[in-house]
């Protein structure tokens, strides 16, 4: 069996292929569902959620060594649970996995961990906050001041978070619309990280400096059947705002949108279903498969016109569940920097 086939059978959509990007569009079977109107309730929402099937705490950071160099940073954890609930020990039907990675303009290292729930090797605590796979980390006496550590083979990374803003719930207060049909996650993000630490790649121990992104979702069927993946752009503009805009492409070669622009005061204003044009610039060739590594990305309503272009156009997260995700520069009427994640590539 596949490394692929096994972390999908983990994650319970073995038999879904077809049914959106790993099996995201599968049936709910019984899990709990997103609901329109639910109230956030911190920090006890930083927790997880073990009656949905799918949830995840997603860090993506953009960093400068002392020489000016870019560099970006990223760690995950996955938790997928097999059926609703949680129980004591062995007896847990949740799944966890940990992602990590760091880029640079001409490098790309990633790694991936697997753990089972109940059994303390992963899992997530609300306060303090504390999120862990085996060594890895995020944790803090609060989610506004965090260290973040995870160790690869020829990479590792220890930085210290501290936000410098509010929380930001995207779409309708939380309620996150994914497809025509109506799936829907809950999201949230808290944007306005500074980050300090140190990273190490083959060359030596690089001092850090820079911004981070922590995205909060969880759902139990985000996707519709007929969605083969996305494209998802975590932007930081030099004058302080932000954007975070998705694109969720379907089988007949349409898409559906969604976008949140984000104030530097941290108010943010969810625009809906074509709102926001994403449209692919250039590909490049990444592990024998064409994938877009420059993007034009227009949202008029606030006079959004710019170029989204990798920093390094080969940074394939080539792990269990395959996907491209990098960090990149953003030049036009809103320069700045920011990060992109696109899935599905490997199928198409």
């Amino acid at each position: 069996m596949s490394v692929r086939a096994f972390v999908l059978m983990l994650l319970g959509v073995g038999q879904a292929f077809g049914q959106g990007f790993a099996g995201l569009g599968t049936d709910a079977q019984g899990f709990a569902v997103p609901e329109r109107g639910r109230e956030f309730v911190f920090p006890r929402d930083h927790g997880a959620h073990p009656n949905y099937r799918i949830e995840w705490w997603y860090v993506t950071a953009n960093l400068t060594g002392p020489d000016g160099a870019e560099y970006g940073l990223q760690w995950t954890l996955f938790r997928s649970a097999l059926a609703p609930g949680e129980a004591e020990g062995w007896q847990s039907p949740q799944v966890w996995l940990g992602h990590a990675a760091v880029t640079s303009a001409t490098t790309h290292l990633a790694t991936e961990r697997f753990a089972r729930g109940g059994i303390g090797q992963a899992g997530v605590t609300a306060e303090p906050f504390s999120a862990w796979i085996d060594d890895w980390h995020m944790q803090g006496d609060s989610f506004d001041r965090m260290s973040l550590k995870a160790t690869g083979k020829n990479f590792a990374y220890d930085v210290a978070m501290v936000a410098k803003g509010p929380l930001v719930l995207h779409g309708d207060k939380g309620y996150s619309v994914k497809s025509a049909n109506g799936q829907a996650s809950y999201y949230y993000s808290q944007p306005f990280f500074a980050v300090e630490g140190t990273i190490e790649l083959p060359g030596g121990e690089v001092p850090v400096r820079g911004s981070a992104w922590v995205d909060r979702e969880w759902s139990s069927q985000p996707l519709a059947k007929d969605q083969a993946g996305w494209d998802w752009f975590s932007l930081s503009f030099d004058t302080g705002e932000k954007l975070m805009g998705f694109r969720l492409r379907d089988n007949a070669g349409g898409g559906f949108t969604s976008a949140t622009w984000i104030a530097a005061d941290g108010s943010a204003t969810p625009y809906g279903d074509g709102k926001l044009a994403a449209t692919p610039l250039e590909t490049s060739n990444v592990r024998g498969r064409d994938v877009p590594t420059q993007w034009r990305l227009t949202l008029g309503e606030r006079g959004l016109d710019v170029t989204v272009g990798a920093l390094n156009t080969q940074a394939w997260m080539d792990l269990g569940i395959p996907y491209w995700e990098g960090p990149v520069r953003v030049t036009g009427t809103h320069p700045g920097k920011g990060y992109l994640e696109m899935t599905g590539y490997d199928q198409e």
